[in-house]
């Protein structure tokens, strides 16, 4: 079996919260406990769980937005804890986010063309203007949007339209790995369906690793390979989505689809 694209191993964060609002001591709180995980090239591993389980913290340690306490981070077959400088900027344009909120991560000051090729400017600096705008346009044209969007700025588009453009900014370096946190959530139904199909379709284009951190279990359906379930910083349930979904093991997981009165069970 071939090597992980991204590893971690024992991976722990806590952050400091005070015990009262008369009080000057405070307490550490775990946020990601003990977790470990591999994720093979062409996966979908969807981190599952509600609001304050832990697992948008797991995302932002996973890229180094956030630095662990303690545990590793293996990407590329690299330490990505140890990387520094030219080779942690070199990992990183493998390893691209998604952000949850499509009307708080664009620049409002921005137009299109240039939210989208700025990773460019950062990370392929020597590559002709003319190259880097026919980039552009060929990866806005992958998430369905046509070249007349690179004049707009982002208040001209629909939440939908917004979060193409930033998995457009994503892509444009052609990573190996795509991690979206919620990226369908400040979205309604139907938007957040047309946003689902297009991940499936831009991964068989693109050869695309997902890292999908969600808290809703018809979504981890439709696009998961495997699911971990989280609860207080810890994972408490691990496996293929038909058998998460449909044969839980832990109540944790039992009483999130207790939660979903309509959800399929065939």
């Amino acid at each position: 079996m071939p090597s992980p694209l991204l590893s971690a191993a024992a991976l722990r964060k806590s952050f400091s919260h005070s015990v009262g609002p008369f009080s000057s001591s405070a307490r550490r709180r775990w946020a990601v406990d003990d977790v470990s995980l591999d994720l093979r090239a062409g996966e979908t591993l969807a981190v599952v769980g509600e609001s304050g389980s832990g697992k948008t913290t797991l995302a932002r340690l996973l890229t180094r937005l956030l630095e662990p306490d303690s545990g590793s981070i293996h990407f590329l077959g690299q330490d990505f804890l140890a990387a520094r400088g030219a080779a942690l900027r070199a990992l990183r344009r493998d390893m691209q986010l998604v952000f949850q909120d499509p009307f708080a991560s664009l620049n409002p000051r921005l137009r299109v063309e240039s939210i989208v090729a700025e990773p460019l400017a950062i990370h392929e600096p020597a590559l002709p203007r003319a190259a880097r705008r026919a980039r552009v346009l060929e990866t806005l044209a992958a998430v369905g949007l046509d070249s007349d969007s690179t004049r707009r700025y982002p208040h001209e588009f629909s939440g939908g339209q917004r979060q193409r453009i930033g998995i457009a900014r994503a892509l444009v370096l052609r990573p190996k790995l795509l991690v979206a946190d919620e990226p369908v959530s400040a979205l309604d139904v139907s938007v957040g369906a047309q946003i689902l199909a297009l991940l499936q379709q831009l991964q068989q284009q693109f050869s695309l690793t997902y890292l999908l951190i969600s808290h809703s279990l018809p979504v981890v359906a439709q696009l998961a390979s495997r699911v971990a379930v989280m609860h207080n910083g810890r994972f408490v349930e691990l496996g293929p989505p038909e058998q998460v979904l449909h044969s839980p093991a832990h109540p944790y997981t039992q009483s999130l689809l207790a939660s979903l009165p309509h959800f399929p069970v065939s």
